[in-house]
């Protein structure tokens, strides 16, 4: 058996000498090359050298064989990536790893490069995108082959389907656990334009609950992230007419600044105003009262997500309607 030197990478022309055979014969192996007629003792061998040195073929070399990359290409837009992004992230590439696809994350946050140098240098077999963006962008990449381009939020070229995501059934489960006769309901919006594809769906949700259970048009206030801020809109909520008795906040980071600004005025969830999250952040727990908040299953979203991804790469047929979101409602002391 012949030796690789450390530190070079392991190239079909080893596999070769060591197997004793010719490079062909290595590719035609390792490339499942149907038509050619290898013994299987020989394919064994292969097979058995490219182990033993630790052999895998590059990406670009696939590439070339199969007429597509392995690679789908997250989009994310200037949102902050923190526990329930972070999160998705990680159950995304995991759940695309066990379809053999490698989950490539960009972030459109201030970006030093334009986003077609990134899509051409890479060539991905998908586009996953968070939330839709530019058409001409996304034409570009369908003439340049990739295949699947899915915004999870939004459209891409105007296709007129549903969201891969929903986002309405949160703000409807925030409401209906706060509604009650005579209940004025608020909602706490987040402090930054980007996150405007989440929070206006979630707000869509708790006004159609409260059309549904003849309830007045919630009381919608941006809070800012500081006490003495958070304690103003508070105020405002408390004497708006007729006065706000439960916040659903966009996010659990949201809710925590209302409870914040709770403090700062001397009130106290739910006495003086009932305060309901989303996402169950490790704080949440912790909060004073413990935060009660709506908890999405990000797992199965992922897995659901890289589904369709590879069902289309697949050539089969995806349904248009949204993935299945199970949602859990955990109740502490603050709603």
């Amino acid at each position: 058996m012949t030796g690789v030197s450390n530190g070079r990478r392991v190239t079909s022309a080893d596999v070769a000498q060591e197997a004793g055979v010719s490079r062909a014969t290595v590719s035609y192996v390792l490339n499942a090359v149907s038509h050619q007629k290898i013994p299987d003792a020989t394919r064994q061998r292969v097979w058995d050298a490219a182990a033993r040195l630790g052999y895998a073929p590059s990406a670009a070399a696939r590439a070339l064989r199969t007429g597509r990359s392995e690679i789908v290409l997250g989009l994310l837009p200037d949102w902050p990536i923190e526990h329930v992004l972070g999160r998705l992230i990680q159950q995304l590439t995991n759940a695309f790893a066990e379809n053999g696809l490698t989950f490539v994350v960009h972030s459109s946050a201030h970006p030093k490069r334009p986003l077609r140098d990134i899509w051409k240098a890479m060539t991905p077999a998908a586009v996953l995108a968070l939330q839709g963006f530019d058409d001409l962008e996304a034409e570009a990449m369908r003439a340049a082959g990739i295949e699947v381009i899915m915004a999870m939020h939004g459209s891409i070229q105007g296709e007129p389907r549903p969201p891969l995501v929903s986002e309405q059934p949160i703000g409807a489960l925030q409401a209906r656990h706060l509604a009650a006769p005579n209940r004025r309901l608020g909602y706490a919006y987040p402090d930054l334009p980007g996150l405007d594809v989440l929070a206006q769906p979630r707000l869509d949700g708790v006004r159609k609950v409260c059309t549904e259970l003849d309830l007045p048009e919630p009381d919608v206030r941006t809070v800012p992230f500081d006490a003495p801020g958070a304690a103003e809109t508070v105020k405002a909520w408390l004497a708006a007419d007729p006065p706000v008795t439960g916040i659903c906040a966009f996010n659990d980071n949201v809710a925590l600044a209302v409870l914040a600004g709770l403090s700062h005025l001397g009130l106290r969830a739910p006495r003086d105003l009932a305060v309901i999250g989303v996402d169950d952040i490790p704080g949440a727990s912790l909060a004073h009262p413990p935060l009660t908040t709506v908890v999405r299953d990000t797992d199965a979203i992922a897995r659901g997500l890289a589904r369709r991804v590879v069902d289309t790469l697949d050539g089969q047929q995806v349904p248009a309607e949204p993935l299945r979101d199970e949602l859990l409602l955990r109740v502490r002391e603050s709603a």
